[in-house]
């Protein structure tokens, strides 16, 4: 062979002790991954030949290019553990900044397959501090934020800096076992801070889809988390001015039953159940299902159009709003108004949780993130009171206040500055305590209570246009795709400045 054909050679296959070790990693070779990603025949390749000259470095450790997924066009970025680990060396950064680059001109999505140990230590005057340097794929990221989706899939370890590339990212998808992430490594720590601790606490798949919250999904293999990322796709626009693809209209996977939501508050129930009872059977599509469970985001179809969904969750601590749920409800807000995909909010909020331990951690400012964005939403938004929303509970889920296109809420719904219970004891706590005689007490506490739910009304609030209409569980579907239809064409001007200072 020529010596082209040497260096095209090497950059299309993995030496078979590569091979092998990939094999017992349970990884797919960095060419299978992209070719599960894009149509077949469709990938152009840019840069191939980086670094050909040099030996054990077919394409520098990156592969980079076009293609189309399921008809649309997109890039990827993506690492290729069989060479130096997938480390970065001068080339490899220089491809990853044209990559951004063409994005930016072109504004197309961006698949990130990362599988990374990071830069080389040996390269770092080339690579690290200059204007070309790994600096710059942080600067397009951000550029790119909001103006494209970016799409990570993490197969392997996203090192030191190079753990920016993911946080930058609209979705992390993480392989179990074999992800991870984290600005210092446990022989790091140990080192640095004194701290003994393994890979999988320090930065594993399942602690930061869990804890830390920047991981999104888990995927089982490499191919589970690619065929996540081109679903996740399937419900976005290819950026910023187009709206996201629709699809044909299916039925709900069940029925909106009377009983679907308890009237009694104080019941637990799944609020999966009522999302499966709106949207388009089996599309709905969760994001950061294991982190803040108190709060259920995800995409789903409304007769074959996309809709973001944000849903408080009463079976996990009662859907009380704590300071990951807002940071969670804040990002997937952002998220769908700039992509242009319409908000649903499923409000059953007792309010804000409080306590010393969380106003420690902010809650007052992480609230107020969430606050701010769903103030700051263009998109068609539709807020529904399934059974209550208290307090700033209220606000958060789009409460007539924040101008939603429409506010409905179902028959039994409630919304008040705060449950009876609460109410009366804030109120008229002394006043009963002095009621020593129990049957006396318990009939004035009833009379009291009554009186508070006659104040908050759902019909009475619907009398003072509170709220734009009540609608029985059989019509909620209908009424939503109607409402969603005709806020379609709203004027999504929001307010003339460079941006906001958001509360974080």
């Amino acid at each position: 062979m020529t010596e082209f054909e040497e260096a095209v050679e090497a950059t299309l296959r993995p030496t078979a002790k590569a091979a092998e070790k990939l094999a017992g990693q349970g990884k797919l070779f960095v060419r299978d991954r992209i070719a599960l990603l894009f149509d077949e025949g469709t990938f152009s390749e840019d840069g191939q030949l980086a670094n050909a000259l040099a030996p054990g470095l077919p394409a520098d450790g990156v592969v980079t290019g076009r293609g189309l997924v399921d008809g649309r066009p997109a890039l990827v970025v993506a690492n290729d553990p069989s060479v130096k680990a997938g480390s970065w060396g001068a080339r490899t950064v220089e491809k990853i900044i044209r990559v951004t680059e063409e994005a930016l001109r072109a504004e197309l999505p961006v698949f990130w397959f990362i599988d990374s140990a990071g830069a080389r230590i040996t390269d770092q005057v080339y690579l690290f501090p200059g204007r070309r340097g790994a600096g710059r794929i942080f600067h397009n990221q951000v550029a790119l934020s909001g103006k494209v989706p970016q799409i990570c899939c993490l197969f392997g370890p996203s090192a030191a800096g190079g753990a920016y590339i993911p946080s930058f990212c609209d979705v992390v998808i993480m392989v179990e076992k074999n992800a991870s992430m984290y600005l210092g490594s446990p022989r790091m720590a140990e080192m640095v801070v004194g701290e003994k601790v393994s890979l999988a606490e320090m930065g594993g798949a399942r602690m930061h889809a869990e804890v830390s919250g920047c991981g999104d999904q888990l995927a089982v293999d490499d191919a589970d988390a690619i065929e996540q990322a081109k679903a996740y796709f399937s419900y976005l626009p290819g950026n910023w001015r187009t709206d996201p693809p629709a699809y044909d209209e299916a039925e709900p996977a069940r029925t909106f039953a009377d009983d679907l939501v308890p009237a009694d508050e104080h019941l637990g129930y799944d609020v999966r159940g009522v999302v499966e009872a709106i949207v388009d059977a089996d599309s709905f599509f969760e994001l950061k299902p294991l982190f803040a469970a108190e709060l259920v985001t995800g995409f789903g179809l409304l007769a074959g159009q996309p809709v973001g969904i944000v849903a408080n969750q009463p079976a996990v601590k009662g859907g009380v709003l704590f300071v990951d749920s807002a940071d969670k409800a804040a990002r997937f807000i952002w998220l769908c108004d700039a992509f242009n995909v319409p908000l649903l909010y499923l409000a059953d909020v007792p309010g804000f949780m409080i306590g010393s331990a969380v106003e420690r951690q902010g809650i007052i400012r992480h609230g107020a993130k969430m606050i701010t964005a769903v103030a700051e939403a263009t998109v068609p938004t539709v807020s529904l009171i399934l059974r209550k929303a208290y307090g700033a509970g209220l606000y958060a889920m789009a409460g007539p206040g924040f101008g939603p296109d429409a506010c409905l809420a179902l028959p039994t719904a409630k919304i008040a500055v705060m449950g009876p219970e609460a109410a009366i004891n804030a109120v008229y706590a002394n006043k009963i305590a002095e009621i020593t005689d129990e049957a006396e007490r318990e009939a004035y506490v009833t009379k009291l209570r009554t009186e508070y739910e006659l104040d908050i009304d759902i019909v009475r609030l619907a009398g003072e246009l509170v709220i734009d209409q009540i609608v029985r569980p059989a019509d909620v579907r209908r009424e939503l795709i109607a409402r969603f239809a005709a806020a379609a064409t709203k004027d999504r001007h929001f307010s003339t400045r460079r941006h906001g200072v958001p509360p974080v």
